[in-house]
């Protein structure tokens, strides 16, 4: 049986067979840390032979960051307690870092006591740099935007990362486990059962582009890799699928392509240039419109297109707005390659940089030179005659008015004639159009050669001219010209077989002594041509502008009057007259006023004469007469008890029916009693048919009407007149009354006038008495009755009866 000794002894050599062949690093040392054995696979692991680290301190294997760790150790170690599987790092003789697991147990005497410590290191670098890479792959995958999907052979996804949630917008939770063909349009699906042959045959495939769904139903372009997983074996297990959104780049790959379509087959011609206008590129429709072809384009400026028609005025505007806005545009004329012309309608684009800088510009233009022609064409029907070549009213209109600018510029007198054809009208209802058409031809042709070249003559239609003479020194200077018009028309001219002749009627205007607009010479040339035609024809008639200011007034205020009428904006005014020397008011005077909108209030004097002799006259006069009569018809309702006096002018009075015309109106007021309306008559009107002014009076009397002769002393007087003149009343005029204290002519009228009002047994009335001074000398010359301011100034029908019932007659009269 062996003994004790040799069972250790077995032992020992066992164990020393362990540690030399054990793959893990077996270390022994103290607790001060120095190495006690180092086994061979310690110096594979750290690279010392054991005579190097036998008796040498075990920190020697410890990074500087890590020398902290053996006092750790030692100190757990000499409690008795075990350090199991710690990772940490060491050092290897050539100074390469090693990841290691450690275990570390403590070594006990045969008492018991701990004397050193036993450490099992195992190198797992291996291990560390693969958790490492896994890591960054995993970080790699979930940060990265392409969708990393991985499935099985049978196509069933086994992980989905966050860019293939973002793409598809399905979850993971939502995929793995799934098959992959719930990403596949349904005219696709045939793709899945491909992809997996491939890759179950160990083939790569990539950049693959086709169409995926997304969660939502709509199709994403996606470019496509795939590779095959293997186990460690080396088998096909599985797939890893990276996909990437092409969609954008599709939309600008089709873009790109749109766009060099466009490039290529636009009708317009392309140009693209560098930041200094060379050519960079022109397409198809730029070499046939040019006639350039693309090499002899490239690298040169549009300078080589320039027409030389288009001045700075045109190109310098062009460049400014590119300059300032990026981009412009704007009709230029250009040259083809044959020297021909053309026009272009361009637009001009800047392209920057990133920065902002011109990359490049490009040029579009268009040829539109047939559309100008016609344009131009267009436009010179719109300004010319189509017979004559003549300007036409639209362009005359324009010469006029640039010529009355320089007119005004120059001080210079201005002419503007409108002409007529005298006895063209015959020869072309007798000859026909045609040989009318021929014969303003020749005419127009003949004032021409007669005009400066400075004149304008335009035709305005028909047998019409209009001649703008300009540049003259005066008035007079337009007449030789004139006198050379009249002569050309006259002159016979020869059309076709026939001599035929006319004349003209010329009217004439002259800015700026006629100061209007263009349309209005236009008018007062025509006005005065009109008048020139009724003078005889052949001639000419110049328009004057007093005259014409004159009647555009008359013609102004009765056009207001009508409207006034429309809109009661007259009004009667009543004057009292009153017995100076009892004070009582024995009537008053209807006076007309006009509540002129801007005028303001206007008297008799100020329209009146404008209206004298119109249909206008007769319908004022009778709206004042049936007015007054209304007033007495209100006044007798009051019970108010006055005579009226209305005054009647020679044109109502004298003209036919006047008597039947007053009878009509007084039966449509049949509460006023005739015998309180006066009708004032001035003597001037009476005096111009006395026959027929005493038979119209008497007829008037007849129906119990009174009549006065108003401003007597004025007209042409005499006894045999007053005679028979069924008058109850004379009124001296107020011109005589007014200065009769200091002029002893006009006073010797007033004393006559009395007298004779004495003598033939009528009434006599003073107006205009503005003094009690003037009304005392009437009192003792044998008049009492007056009225004038010192009395009362006229007023409306409601301040007359507010006026009556205050009235004080004057002490000064009463007692006289």
């Amino acid at each position: 049986m062996p003994s004790c000794d040799t069972r250790s002894d077995d032992s020992a050599l066992f164990y020393e067979a362990v540690l030399r062949c054990c793959d893990d690093a077996i270390i022994t040392k103290t607790l001060d840390g120095i190495v006690t054995s180092w086994n061979p696979a310690a110096q594979r692991l750290f690279g010392y032979a054991a005579h190097e680290m036998l008796g040498q301190p075990l920190l020697r294997l410890f990074p500087p960051e890590r020398q902290n760790e053996e006092s750790f150790i030692l100190e757990k170690i000499v409690q008795g307690e075990w350090v199991d599987h710690f990772e940490t790092v060491r050092l290897h003789k050539s100074g390469r870092r090693l990841h290691v697991s450690v275990t570390i147990s403590p070594i006990r005497d045969a008492g018991g006591r701990i004397v050193g410590a036993s450490k099992i290191a195992r190198d797992i670098s291996e291990r560390v740099e693969l958790w490492h890479r896994s890591q960054l792959f995993q970080a790699i995958v979930e940060s990265t935007d392409d969708a990393v999907i991985s499935k099985t052979t049978q196509g069933i996804v086994t992980s989905w990362n966050a860019a293939a949630e973002q793409l598809f917008g399905y979850r993971a939770d939502e995929m793995i486990g799934q098959p992959m063909l719930r990403l596949l349009p349904p005219d696709r699906q045939s793709e899945e059962a491909q992809i997996l042959r491939r890759i179950a045959a160990g083939q790569r495939i990539a950049h693959f582009q086709t169409q995926r769904c997304h969660r939502d139903g709509h199709r994403l372009a996606v470019s496509v890799t795939i590779s095959p997983v293997r186990d460690p074996l080396g088998r096909v297990s599985g797939a890893s699928t990276i996909m990437r959104d092409v969609s954008q780049q599709k939309r600008l790959e089709e873009q790109l392509r749109l766009t060099a379509s466009v490039f290529t087959h636009a009708n317009e011609g392309v140009v693209i240039t560098d930041p200094q206008g060379r050519m960079v590129d022109v397409n198809q429709a730029f070499e046939r419109i040019t006639g350039y072809s693309r090499e002899e384009a490239l690298g040169r400026t549009a300078q080589f297109l320039r027409s030389g028609r288009d001045g700075p005025d045109v190109v310098q505007p062009l460049l400014a707005e590119l300059q300032a806005r990026g981009r412009c545009q704007g009709e230029v004329w250009s040259r083809r390659k044959n020297g021909e012309a053309y026009a272009g309608l361009l637009t001009v684009s800047r392209v920057d940089d990133a920065a902002g800088q011109p990359q490049n510009y490009v040029a579009l233009f268009a040829d539109v030179t047939s559309m100008r022609v016609q344009q131009e064409r267009l436009e010179h029907l719109a300004h010319f005659d189509a017979l004559t070549g003549l300007p036409n009213r639209l362009l005359l209109s324009d010469r006029l008015r640039q010529s009355m600018a320089h007119s005004r510029r120059h001080s210079q007198a201005l002419a503007v004639l409108y002409l007529d054809l005298d006895g063209f009208k015959a020869i072309n209802d007798s000859h026909g159009h045609d040989v009318g058409d021929a014969l303003l031809v020749a005419v127009a042709g003949q004032m021409k050669m007669a005009l400066r070249e400075s004149d304008t003559l335009a035709r305005m239609g028909g047998d019409e001219f209009v001649v703008v003479l300009g540049q003259l020194p005066g008035a007079e200077a337009c007449l030789p010209l004139v006198e050379r018009l009249l002569l050309a028309c006259a002159a016979p001219l020869r059309v076709g077989e026939r001599l035929l002749q006319v004349s003209a009627s010329i009217g004439i205007t002259l800015f700026p002594q006629d100061d209007s607009d263009v349309d209005q010479l236009l008018r007062h040339a025509d006005q005065a041509m009109y008048q020139a035609k009724q003078l005889g024809k052949n001639r000419y008639h110049l328009f004057d502008p007093v005259h014409d200011a004159r009647m555009r007034s008359r013609a102004g205020v009765l056009a207001a009057l009508r409207l006034g009428l429309e809109q009661q904006q007259f009004e009667l005014y009543y004057q009292p007259k009153v017995n100076m020397r009892t004070g009582a008011v024995v009537g008053v005077e209807a006076l007309l006023r006009w509540h002129h909108p801007s005028s303001g209030l206007l008297h008799p004097p100020a329209f009146l004469p404008l209206i004298s002799g119109q249909d206008l006259e007769d319908t004022l006069a009778d709206w004042v007469l049936r007015e007054a009569l209304r007033q007495l018809e209100d006044w007798s309702r009051q019970g108010l008890v006055l005579g009226l006096s209305v005054n009647v002018g020679a044109r109502q009075m004298l003209q036919g029916g006047f008597a039947a015309h007053l009878r009509a109106c007084l039966a449509d007021f049949p509460e006023v009693d005739p015998s309180r309306l006066e009708l004032e008559v001035l003597e001037s009107s009476a005096l111009e048919d006395i026959h027929l002014a005493s038979r119209v009076m008497r007829e008037c009397r007849d129906m119990g009407v009174h009549f006065a002769v108003d401003d007597f002393g004025t007209g042409y007087s005499s006894l045999t007149y007053l005679k028979r003149l069924p008058a109850e009343t004379l009124k001296i005029d107020q011109s005589f009354v007014r200065d009769m204290l200091v002029d002893e002519e006009d006073l010797a009228i007033v004393q006559g006038v009395i007298s004779l009002a004495k003598a033939f047994n009528r009434q006599v009335v003073a107006e205009g008495v503005e003094h009690i001074d003037q009304g005392s000398r009437l009192l003792t010359m044998g008049c009492e009755l007056a009225q004038g301011y010192v009395i009362a100034r006229p007023m409306p029908a409601a301040a007359f009866l507010d006026w009556l019932a205050h009235w004080q007659p004057c002490a000064a009269w009463t007692t006289q």
